[in-house]
């Protein structure tokens, strides 16, 4: 797979709802395309459109072991909702041991360096994992996320993985989200009510106050510009 068809992507679906988006990944990519579901508000809303869309289409999370309960409540909430092929991937369990055996249990609280070797092995390395059988998958960002998501394209070219990457409420806003939730009764993380936006792993996300970014929860430790875990590194290339 290459990044020679992402502008004919983008052209194509110029003025595209996300409903359509998906569509037409479904018939383009058929069975070689899946979703990466974190859980969050925007996963929950295209869970809930692929359910109607591609019922067949294969979602995957990654648990990294530190996650919220109320994320594992949800978690099983969605996949009773939705009977479609909802499979969870685990980190290496010898990487995990030697990590913490080396570095210590909350390693990441000391150094950028240290957080993101935690995420690598957590998430980018399940993520690869997941990711191996597909040409594309689709994920839920948004540019009004955070700083580091500003460009966000519907359809890029992820160079990591080699894979095409879409990203369906790229021009949403939250008023967007918050609204199709409200329609469509989608169920989302309790946490949110309590002022966790963006949530990862317990350890790694706090509440966040008035005014803050979406994203100020998360390493709120670390300077704006290092928040980002692997898995969306904007590194990406539109073509």
């Amino acid at each position: 797979m290459t990044n020679d068809k992402i502008p004919n992507y983008l052209a194509t679906t110029q003025g595209f709802t996300p409903e359509q988006i998906i569509k037409f990944v479904h018939k383009e990519f058929g069975a070689r395309a899946t979703f990466a579901s974190s859980l969050g508000e925007e996963d929950q809303v295209i869970t809930d459109m692929i359910a109607g869309i591609a019922p067949e289409m294969e979602i995957f999370t990654l648990d990294t072991g530190r996650l919220f309960q109320e994320t594992y409540e949800l978690l099983a909430k969605t996949q009773k909702r939705y009977p479609m092929p909802f499979i969870v991937y685990y980190p290496d369990t010898e990487a995990v041991e030697d990590m913490v055996r080396n570095h210590g249990i909350n390693l990441f609280y000391e150094s950028v360096a240290n957080r993101k070797l935690c995420c690598g092995i957590r998430k980018v390395e399940p993520l690869k994992r997941a990711l191996k059988k597909f040409d594309a998958w689709i994920c839920g960002l948004r540019r009004g996320q955070a700083a580091t998501r500003g460009n966000v394209e519907t359809f890029e070219w992820d160079e990591a993985n080699g894979k095409v990457k879409i990203n369906p409420l790229a021009h949403w806003s939250m008023k967007d989200l918050r609204a199709y939730i409200s329609t469509h009764h989608v169920d989302v993380n309790p946490l949110h009510a309590k002022g966790f936006i963006s949530i990862g792993c317990a350890s790694c996300t706090r509440a966040v106050k008035p005014g803050e970014d979406i994203r100020a929860g998360r390493w709120w430790w670390e300077n704006p510009e290092h928040k980002e875990c692997g898995l969306h590194n904007r590194t990406t290339k539109k073509g």
